[in-house]
């Protein structure tokens, strides 16, 4: 949403002529206050829900024009300085200190936020934790935070390729998996294979490549899961993003692999249009001719 300058106007709410979620856990704000607002000592946002209260610091100031006006940048999630909002619809107030008074002004949001064009787009959840935080309005036009709990997720955290094997570390999101392990899973073929916990909360699989090359086709494509006895399977991938192509963004090089005791191969981990891991294993043209 572009900035929209109007003069000062009347009344007790705070105008937003911006209001956004930029990066999945950064709200931006920037509205322009009524003339009957003092500039004040300090100002903060309000959000509330039920009982529930949490502050942020806002930023108050006047431009050329003298109009009063207010800018906040407030960190959402478990992040270091991140306002940890539960689940819930959280209605927000703009509070000023004016001396021994405190003055509260809602914040009006006119237009709500719209998606925009190009090779980026609003990312729908927070990269550090997997909460959701959606902008909205009230029935009477004031700015709501909705946050939502992380959907179940597996996302990858690094891929390292050798000459032997595939090494994929992930993080689990919005679930807990006891006893878990990896599936790699490629039409008719399957490998379980067991995965390590490391410190900060990832984990860790290792597959040896010699158990992945092609049998009945040139070329395998080969999903890789997490699962457990007591929780369904879950994609390992890479959705927590902005990008809109995640393919050609997130590229990862392919190798000329020899695993031990099998014909030479090309091995390419990449990921899908949806984000999901994907290892793709294919004959050397060089062995296809010779057999």
């Amino acid at each position: 949403m572009a900035h929209v300058f109007l003069p000062r106007r009347k009344g007790r709410a705070a105008v937003l002529h911006y209001a956004a979620v930029l990066d999945g856990h950064t709200m931006n704000l920037h509205a322009v206050l009524p003339d009957s607002a003092p500039l004040g000592e300090s100002a903060e946002i309000e959000l509330r829900n039920g009982r529930s209260r949490v502050y942020a610091p806002a930023h108050l100031y006047e431009d050329r024009e003298d109009r009063l006006l207010m800018d906040a940048a407030v960190l959402l999630g478990t992040g270091p300085g991140g306002l940890a909002l539960p689940s819930g619809r959280w209605k927000t107030t703009l509070l000023i200190q004016d001396g021994r008074k405190t003055r509260k002004l809602p914040l009006l949001l006119v237009e709500p936020p719209v998606p925009y064009a190009g090779p980026t787009k609003p990312m729908g959840a927070s990269p550090v934790d997997g909460v959701r935080h959606r902008l909205g309005r009230t029935v009477t036009g004031s700015l709501r935070v909705v946050t939502s709990n992380p959907k179940p997720s597996a996302e990858v955290v690094r891929i390292d390729l050798s000459h032997s094997a595939l090494v994929v570390d992930f993080r689990l999101l919005g679930t807990r998996i006891q006893d878990p392990w990896a599936e790699f899973v490629a039409s008719r073929r399957r490998i379980e294979r067991p995965v390590e916990a490391l410190p900060g909360g990832i984990w860790r699989v290792v597959v040896p490549l010699e158990e992945m090359p092609p049998e009945r086709r040139a070329t395998e494509h080969w999903d890789i899961s997490v699962a457990s006895e007591s929780t369904r399977a879950l994609r390992i991938g890479r959705r927590l993003h902005d990008v809109r192509n995640p393919m050609r963004v997130f590229a990862i090089n392919k190798a000329v692999v020899a695993p031990a005791g099998r014909p030479p191969m090309i091995v390419h981990p990449r990921y899908t249009a949806a984000g999901n891991l994907r290892v793709t294993c294919s004959r050397m043209p060089e062995a296809g001719r010779r057999a």
